[in-house]
């Protein structure tokens, strides 16, 4: 690996220093600063990789498969009595561990992650003596444990998690920012890199992304449509011909699958700029927006979109030949696959510019309460920022992956349709005023859907009850 030589000697030294500070070899704990209550964290979008829950669609939507899987255990977690829960905190699996005070890193990763970094951790040390170890915890309990043991000096170094942690961790002190060169950053997604910077720093080092495509019938539609009005003329058709019963479907309250329609008009929900999403700055009533539920409202009025659409009805509207194109998630493919019905998955039509989905990001960040960040980061960006072990991390969970060599290198044509439908999309605005936006532009859609309000005065009022939202954060 480059560096390597450069980097022996920065470890060298590192040490040489530490030793100094600390005659006992033993490495005195940080004071912990104090840590505000955390912040409300941002909602993510409506659909996990696993089963989704029927309702999923009418709350604040969950972002990421883990996200899912985080809400679950911890709803389990307030059911248990308190000697389950304690049962449920030893069962943290230690993969290596290191001699105490010895020159050290401790990396939380969940369990599809946590073996390929014991091998990094493992090449590290024998090319620096610096010992890894590495803890394997649930995906959702690394964030949780973190705002606990972090302040406490117990922590992990380096831990594995989603860029819409940030808004939390960051406003509360618990992450430290990454310097990633910039022939480093060149290699990765550039939204993927967007999505973990907050407040103009970067906060993790991406490995993988996730996001909706457009997914059709090719029996039925035999040419993907590049624009939503072409959407409209297809619906219109195979429904007059009485070929579907529907030909696009979309689910009632579910603004995470309708936001790529909303860009594709020109609408969108925070200004982003080279410092991050602005809160100040909302598109939920912007010029674009309304023109992409105005051209929903024009949909429901011909009855091409119907009401009460969850997530299962209309995958299995589109399994059983009812509908011809929705939009969704990796996560759907195996239900689909194993359906037999025929289908395409492709980039998400466009209408005044080209649609941009929200994009969901995991990656790696340093806690602030590191001894060594530079030591931290030293193993982040040599040892883990590779082609071969982001390809072993996409190799044992296939997403696409925001390492853009390994991304190119997809062999699966459906996970490389997906990786293209989302090579421009917005990251999932992690900061706190997210959580505002959720349920207003939800019901809003539904009103829209169910024929209870004209378009935009339900997007216009959505629009003032999230900036009082916001407001009152």
């Amino acid at each position: 690996m480059k560096h390597r030589t450069w980097l022996l000697v920065t470890v060298l030294m590192a040490l040489t220093l530490l030793l100094a500070a600390c005659p006992g070899g033993e490495t005195p704990a940080a004071e912990a600063p104090a840590v505000e209550a955390p912040a409300e964290a941002t909602e993510a979008p409506a659909e996990p990789t696993e089963a989704p829950a029927e309702e999923a669609a009418a709350e604040e939507p969950t972002a990421t498969p883990e996200a899912e899987e985080e809400a679950a255990e911890e709803a389990a977690a307030e059911e248990a009595p308190a000697e389950e829960a304690a049962a449920e905190e030893e069962t943290d699996t230690v993969l290596s561990t290191c001699e105490e005070g010895a020159p050290s890193l401790t990396i939380w990763a969940d369990d599809t992650r946590a073996n390929i970094l014991q091998e990094v951790g493992a090449s590290f040390e024998s090319e620096t003596g610096v010992c890894v170890s590495v803890v394997e915890k649930g995906f959702g309990d690394i964030r949780d444990d973190l705002k606990v043991a972090g302040p406490a000096g117990e922590g992990a170094d380096i831990i594995i998690g989603a860029h819409d942690w940030l808004g939390e961790l960051v406003e509360n002190g618990l992450l430290a920012p990454i310097d990633l060169t910039a022939d480093l950053q060149e290699n990765f997604l550039d939204a993927a890199l967007q999505a973990f910077i907050y407040d103009g720093e970067l906060y993790g080092i991406p490995y993988a992304t996730e996001n909706v495509a457009f997914v059709y019938n090719p029996e039925l539609v035999e040419t993907a449509p590049t624009t939503w009005s072409e959407v409209t003329e297809i619906a219109a058709q195979l429904e007059a011909d009485g070929v579907v019963s529907n030909g696009y479907l979309i689910q009632t309250n579910d603004p995470y699958h309708f936001f790529p329609i909303q860009t594709a008009f020109g609408g969108y929900v925070f200004g982003l700029t080279e410092e991050g999403y602005n809160p100040e700055d909302l598109g939920i009533d912007s010029e674009g927006t309304i023109a992409a539920f105005s051209w929903l409202n024009d949909m429901v009025e011909a009855g091409h979109v119907i009401p009460d659409v969850n997530y299962d009805t209309m995958h299995a509207a589109f399994e059983n030949g009812e509908t011809a194109m929705i939009i969704t998630g990796p996560w759907a493919l195996p239900r689909i696959r194993e359906s037999g019905i025929p289908y395409a998955v492709t980039t998400i039509p466009g209408e005044a510019q080209a649609a941009q989905p929200f994009l969901g990001v995991q990656g790696f960040m340093v806690s602030a309460f590191t001894d060594d960040p530079l030591l931290a980061q030293t193993f982040l960006r040599d040892y883990v920022a590779t082609q071969d072990v982001l390809q072993a991390i996409y190799d044992t969970d296939p997403r696409p992956s925001a390492y853009i060599a390994v991304r190119e290198a997809i062999a699966d044509e459906d996970q490389l349709a997906f990786a293209a439908a989302g090579a421009n999309g917005l990251p999932m605005p992690a900061i706190p005023a997210m959580s505002a936006v959720w349920s207003a532009w939800g019901d809003a859609m539904e009103l829209i859907i169910t024929g209870a309000e004209e378009s935009e005065s339900a997007i216009t009022n959505a629009a003032e009850q999230i900036r009082a939202a916001i407001a009152g954060q």
